[in-house]
């Protein structure tokens, strides 16, 4: 998946300074950061960075059948993990 900001690994815009850690590198800092906060310093935080997604994902102008079929890929991955993770359909 790529992500608009970070350019992708091979094309003439990636940097790979030091300045600009890899993602893993990044998600490994966030995962240290919560282990030593509690949720009330670090969940207010999250929530922001979701809703600002789901803000952004909502501003963009999408047709109804794309719509239908991103609702419909996000229930069938829900699914697969549900399968996945030994869960029934009902999630339990």
């Amino acid at each position: 998946m790529s992500d608009s900001r970070t350019p992708e690994e091979d094309s003439a815009e990636a940097d790979d300074g030091p300045e600009r850690p890899p993602r893993y590198e990044q998600v490994i800092r966030w995962a240290e950061y919560i282990k030593e906060q509690p949720p009330e310093v670090w969940g207010p935080q999250q929530n922001a960075v979701v809703n600002g997604q789901i803000e952004s994902a909502q501003a963009v102008d999408v047709s109804v059948d794309d719509k239908k079929r991103i609702r419909e890929f996000a229930q069938e991955t829900l699914r697969a993990e549900r399968e996945s993770d030994g869960k029934g359909e009902d999630g339990e």
